[in-house]
């Protein structure tokens, strides 16, 4: 009897090691590829971020079931930093899978068998080549019946620069620029220095509220909020009417310390040019505003590395880079409210048959995503790959409001409050809901 071949899921972090564990339920083979050394490697890089989502939406069912064979008990409450998602249940969720999860095997490619892009005939039929270059050892080819990309974006951040390409002299620069949210802990890089945060998302809200406290305890410590837009609207959040309070509850604190003089915010900054002045990096703006300081911190979102994918047929949303079906419903620049629909397989499909993308890689650049959606993308994903129509058709979730209405607002606006759109006045977000890899 022929050997069953594979489904490959790229990327062992919290939807990787899900859709595996969902996959395993239903008795498909299954082989995860991780490009890092350890399970939830993208995690572990902010794993001193506190998460803004409660222990019981950051654990996937099929994996639960899976562990609870092994005698492992749930965390029930709290909110956990990206470490402890790690320890208490990512790292044995990979070691119940076993060997399914190989550690040090990154993606360079993924095509058909004998088939590049343009071939038509007898594409459907011919398995996935999936190429792997390990950390040791040879470059390999691994034949797939279907392909799950779950590789997240943590490693493809925005740049700095306003128009989407790094501003001119960034690359020169990079050495005294941040993209990712420091550990705080360590506060000889920001105590007694100025530093300005770039972005107006949770992350840089994170960034901004651990510098105040920062601020707070030591005056001669300055922090700078540069954001693109030129009004706040609702950079602070849905506040009491945010379903996850932890993220409600960031951006009243946020705004308490801007208002409090303990953070100055700049609006309308975008960033043109990065230049030096000895070891200080200087922004310039597009209107010729200049801002001087010890460390910058970019956190203008992430956008998804397609560059592997180059032989496949994608049908993506030509703004969010996202598939098509649900690039609607995340939008930020149609709305923010919490309506956004659970997605399943079938508005995550591909011209290319059995090839998904799931997790933060789904959302393209939208940054709204959350475990709990990625969790509901992998059931049903894996159902669909099981023969199983109807499960994979049901939609198992409901998403939390965030509270935040009306989109994001006019790009160019000014005048508005700091109060946000159209919702209750805002309320810390601890950190992000979902691993953004």
């Amino acid at each position: 009897m022929e050997d069953v071949l594979p489904v490959a899921v790229i990327g062992a972090g919290p939807q990787g090691l899900a859709a595996a564990a969902h996959l395993v339920e239903r008795s498909v083979p299954v082989v995860v590829l991780e490009a890092g050394s350890s399970p939830a490697a993208a995690v572990a890089e902010w794993g001193h971020v506190r998460l803004f989502s409660e222990w019981p939406e950051l654990i996937d069912a099929a994996g639960a079931r899976l562990l609870d064979g092994l005698g492992w008990q749930a965390p029930t409450t709290g909110y956990p930093t990206g470490a402890q998602w790690i320890e208490k249940y990512l790292a044995p969720l990979a070691a119940a899978l076993g060997d399914r999860v190989r550690f040090g095997a990154r993606v360079t490619g993924v095509s058909r068998l004998g088939r590049d892009r343009l071939v038509d005939a007898g594409r459907g039929d011919q398995p996935f080549t999936v190429h792997v270059s390990p950390a040791q050892g040879e470059e390999y080819r691994l034949q797939a019946r279907a392909v799950i990309d779950a590789s997240g974006t943590w490693s493809t951040p925005n740049p700095a620069g306003a128009d989407g390409l790094p501003a001119i002299g960034e690359a020169a620069s990079a050495d005294l620029l941040s993209y990712r949210i420091p550990d705080f802990r360590d506060r000889a890089g920001f105590a007694g220095k100025h530093t300005v945060v770039i972005g107006s998302g949770h992350s840089a809200v994170t960034a901004v509220l651990a510098l105040a406290r920062m601020a707070r305890r030591d005056p001669s410590t300055t922090v700078t909020w540069a954001l693109r837009r030129a009004a706040v609207g609702n950079t602070f959040g849905g506040g009491d009417a945010d379903e996850l309070p932890a993220r409600g509850a960031l951006g009243i604190k946020a705004k308490e310390h801007v208002d409090a003089g303990l953070v100055s915010l700049v609006t309308g900054f975008r960033v043109e040019r990065v230049t030096r002045d000895g070891e200080r990096p200087v922004l310039v703006a597009e209107d010729g505003r200049t801002l001087m300081a010890d460390r910058v911190v970019v956190l203008t979102g992430f956008r998804p590395d397609l560059s592997f994918l180059s032989e496949l047929r994608l049908e993506l949303d030509p703004t969010l880079q996202a598939p098509v079906r649900i690039a609607a419903e995340v939008d930020p620049n149609v709305h923010s409210c919490g309506s956004v629909a659970a997605t399943g397989a079938a508005d995550l499909a591909q011209p290319e048959p059995d090839f998904y993308l799931v997790g933060a890689k789904s959302y393209g650049r939208a940054p709204t995503f959350l475990a709990l959606t990625g969790y509901e993308q992998v059931r049903s994903v894996a159902a669909e790959m099981a023969g199983d129509r109807e499960a994979a058709r049901r939609v198992e979730l409901v998403l939390p409001d965030t509270g935040v209405c009306g989109g994001a607002g006019l790009f160019d606006a000014s005048g508005a409050s700091l109060g946000g759109a159209c919702c209750a006045p805002p309320v810390l977000q601890i950190g992000r809901a979902s691993a953004p890899g």
